[in-house]
C-alpha cells in the first residue's frame, strides 16, 4: 500500500484548501499527490473568507495588506505592544459556527499563561529587526528597520492570537476534529506533517489516535516553548505508533523560539532537530521549509 501524506497547516488566513494543498505538494514532492495528500484545512473555523486564491483576479483586495499597514504604523515599546497583542487575543471572539451550541466557551482561569511566550517573541523579533543576529536578516529582507520589525511583529500578532484562540478561546477542540477528519481519510500508515500551530494540533491529535505513523514532520513548531508545553498532556511523550519524529525550524523563526523538542519529549531516540534556512520573510514560510532538503527527501523517501 502506498502512504499518503497529512498536512496540517499553521497560523494565519490561507488561500483556498485545495490551492493550498497543491502548494504544500509542489513544495514538497514537486508534482500534485492527487489522492495521497490530505489537508487539515482549519483556517474557517478563525477566518470566515479565505485569502484570495491565484485564479481569483478579479477578487477585490484589501487598499492595503496587512504588511504595508504594518510598516507605515508608529513604533511601540515592546513591553506596550505585547500587552497591546495579548489585550486583542483576549477581546476576540470566537466564530459562532464553529460550535454546535452557538456559542464559545468561556476563557480559563489561566488565559494569560502565553504573555512570557509573546514577551520574549517581540524582544527576538526587536533583535532580528536590528540585525542582531548577523547579516542574515538583513540579506534576506532588505528592509529599514522599521521595516523589519514590523514582517517580524505581524508573524507574532498572528501567532498569538491564534494560539491563544486554540488554548483559551475554544477553537482547540474544533480544530482537533477537522484533523482527526483528515486522518479518517486515509487508511493504513501515513505520514504527518505540521507546520507552526499545525504541529501543536497535529501532536495532540496524534498522541490520542494511536496511528502508525512512520514519520512525524514539525516545521516552524512551538512545541519546544515551555508556555506551550504546559498546555499539553504530561508527561511529554513521542505520541504512539510514531516511529520518528523530525523537527526542522530556522534560528530566526520567532514561533519556534525553542528550536529543540528532543530534551523533553521522551524517548529521546525516537526524535531529531534539524536547522534549515527558511528565507521568507518572516523565516517562517511554509512552502520554504517543505522544500528544503532536510524536511522534503525524508519524506520523499517514504511517500515517493
Amino acid at each position: 500500500m502506498e502512504l499518503a501524506v497529512v498536512y496540517v497547516h499553521g497560523i494565519g488566513n490561507k488561500p483556498p484548501e485545495a490551492e493550498l494543498n497543491a502548494q504544500w505538494d509542489d513544495a514538497l514532492f514537486g508534482r500534485a499527490m492527487g489522492g495521497r495528500s490530505r489537508l487539515a484545512y482549519w483556517a474557517p473555523l478563525r477566518y470566515p473568507q479565505p485569502l484570495p486564491g491565484a485564479t481569483d483576479g478579479d477578487a477585490e483586495r484589501p487598499a492595503a495588506s496587512p504588511l504595508e499597514v504594518a510598516v507605515r504604523a508608529v513604533p511601540v515599546p515592546p513591553e506596550d505592544f505585547a500587552k497591546s497583542v495579548l489585550a486583542e487575543a483576549r477581546g476576540e471572539s470566537v466564530p459562532p459556527s464553529a460550535f454546535e451550541s452557538g456559542r464559545a466557551p468561556a476563557a480559563g482561569p489561566d488565559e494569560a499563561a502565553l504573555e512570557k511566550w509573546l514577551t520574549d517573541m517581540t524582544y527576538a523579533a526587536e533583535a532580528l529587526g536590528a540585525g542582531e543576529d548577523g547579516d542574515r536578516a538583513l540579506e534576506v529582507l532588505p528592509l529599514p528597520r522599521s521595516g523589519r520589525t514590523a514582517v517580524f511583529r505581524l508573524l507574532i500578532q498572528r501567532a498569538f492570537k491564534d494560539v491563544y484562540a486554540y488554548f483559551f478561546g475554544g477553537l482547540g477542540e474544533p480544530i482537533r476534529e477537522v484533523a482527526r477528519q483528515a486522518l479518517a481519510g486515509t487508511e493504513g500508515p501515513v505520514v504527518v506533517v505540521g507546520h507552526s500551530l499545525g504541529s501543536v494540533v497535529a501532536y495532540e491529535v496524534l498522541r490520542a489516535a494511536g496511528r502508525e505513523v512512520p514519520l512525524f514532520v514539525t516545521i516552524g513548531s512551538p512545541l519546544g516553548i515551555t508556555e506551550i508545553q504546559d498546555r499539553l498532556e504530561q508527561p511529554l511523550e513521542v505520541p504512539p505508533g510514531v516511529a520518528a519524529w523530525r523537527n526542522a525550524s530556522d534560528t530566526r523563526d520567532l514561533v519556534a523560539l525553542d528550536h529543540t523538542v528532543r530534551p523533553e519529549f521522551r524517548p529521546g531516540e525516537l526524535t531529531e532537530d534539524v536547522t534549515v534556512v527558511n528565507d521568507s520573510a518572516n523565516h517562517h514560510g511554509a512552502q520554504q521549509y517543505l522544500s528544503s532538503a532536510a524536511v522534503r527527501d525524508p519524506v520523499r523517501a517514504l511517500v515517493g
